[in-house]
């Protein structure tokens, strides 16, 4: 049986059955997207394999309880994961340290790309200085594409205290890239994904 072509409703059907091809098929679906939101909301690849890690131990545990949300399984696996990130930053304290590129060729091309990594670099470090709700809402809006109704259900709240969450942030995370003297126009040609949510309500 082709699992692969089964939407997650459905397998998870399966996987509450004990059928560990279907289980297979939900983690290799999911891994990359849990593994980018734990990666940037911690900042460490350990602290993120475990995180994805247990997000799968447990869904396998509930599958036979599991029932379909709004948010789907997606949105469930996501609130999964960033209650998972936020009990290991409270927990273990993770220091999120984006490394800043040495300068070693002076060649224009190797100038270039050092700034580009650079300017990452700062983007990295600011988000890892926001309050970790408002770095989940523009990880979640921003880097993953949610809806803010998604993005919602996945950090339990209304769609107009997610709003303002993600108007905060924005605000904020502005602040901070100012400090660093990096701006929208660096932002766009570095980093478009997080330039355009800078250019909205700021």
């Amino acid at each position: 049986m082709l699992w692969s072509a089964f939407d997650d409703l459905s397998l998870m059907g399966e996987v509450g059955r004990g059928v560990i091809a279907a289980f297979s098929v939900l983690v290799e679906r999911h891994t990359p997207a849990l593994y980018r939101v734990a990666m940037r909301m911690l900042g460490d690849g350990h602290e993120a394999e475990d995180v994805v890690q247990e997000c799968f131990t447990r869904l396998w545990q509930q599958a036979p309880r599991w029932q379909s949300s709004g948010a789907g399984l997606v949105g469930w696996l996501h609130r999964v994961a960033m209650n998972l990130c936020f009990d290991r930053k409270r927990r273990f304290r993770v220091v999120i340290t984006p490394d800043l590129p040495e300068r070693a060729d002076p060649m224009p091309l190797a100038d270039a790309t050092i700034e580009a990594d650079q300017a990452r670099a700062a983007v990295a470090g600011a988000l890892a200085d926001l309050p970790e709700r408002y770095r989940a809402a523009l990880v979640l809006c921003y880097y993953e594409g949610f809806t803010n109704a998604l993005a919602a259900e996945v950090l339990e709240l209304n769609i107009k205290a997610m709003e303002s969450l993600l108007f905060r942030a924005r605000r904020h995370l502005r602040e901070l890239l100012e400090a660093r003297d990096v701006g929208v126009a660096d932002l766009r040609a570095r980093e478009p994904t997080v330039a355009y949510g800078m250019e909205l309500r700021a």
